[in-house]
């Protein structure tokens, strides 16, 4: 399973199974909810609102992540040497880190250079929110159409998956959702909309019919009433 969302994240609490995640310039400040998602192998947060390196905690407990894009993140902070000394000595599993390969020589000196994460970080007072782009945010926002963000996502994704030996992740799995969508409302049926593409998946022919017919039935609906109030 492949997965593109927008910055309400909370929905991957209910996707436990799946693997590869792409929340590039998305406004992801809270990797909380990534902490259920045991199969995940491949995590992009390139350009996110992440402040702290303490988010990494929620992250030590995945057993298969193997590649993450953590870059021009705030947490990265002014000493690229002790955050990239930092993130591996906590995610020891990891192959390749913002696009760089993971040596062995890396993993040893992180145990002497990199800080140990115990704890999570503060949690915030306010959940569930949408949040008002920031200045940055917004110049982003006017700088990246909904396609170039979609294009840059899966051209990054598919360039560390190559290099890596696998294969490479099909347009149609990814979902063009854009961070410029600032209304609660639409991201939340967005959210709701891609959980429902990927659970199907899930459904035997028995199940997928039921399906069928219950949105036949709600189209119906649908129609009917765009007709009465023409």
């Amino acid at each position: 399973c492949f997965l593109s969302l927008p910055a309400q994240i909370s929905i991957c609490r209910d996707l436990p199974n799946i693997e590869v995640i792409t929340f590039s310039v998305n406004g992801i400040s809270d990797l909380e909810p990534l902490n259920q998602c045991q199969n995940l192998s491949e995590l992009y947060l390139r350009k996110n609102n992440i402040m702290s390196l303490n988010e990494l905690f929620y992250l030590k407990s995945l057993p298969r992540l193997r590649v993450l894009w953590l870059s021009e993140n705030p947490c990265c902070g002014s000493d690229p040497h002790h955050y990239r000394m930092t993130v591996l000595r906590n995610l020891p599993s990891l192959q390749k880190l913002d696009n760089q390969a993971v040596t062995e020589e890396e993993l040893s000196q992180a145990l002497v250079d990199g800080e140990e994460i115990t704890a999570p970080p503060a949690r915030r007072s306010v959940e569930n929110s949408c949040p008002e782009p920031t200045e940055s945010s917004a110049a982003e926002s006017m700088t990246e159409t909904e396609s170039e963000l979609l294009n840059f996502s899966l051209e990054e994704t598919n360039k560390i998956r190559q290099e890596l030996g696998m294969k490479p992740v099909p347009r149609d799995k990814f979902s063009s959702f854009s961070p410029r969508e600032t209304d609660c409302n639409r991201k939340k049926r967005n959210n709701v909309l891609n959980a429902i593409l990927l659970l199907m998946k899930e459904l035997d022919a028995e199940g997928l019919e039921i399906v069928q017919q219950t949105v036949g039935r709600r189209l119906q609906a649908f129609r009917k009433k765009e007709l009465q109030e023409e």
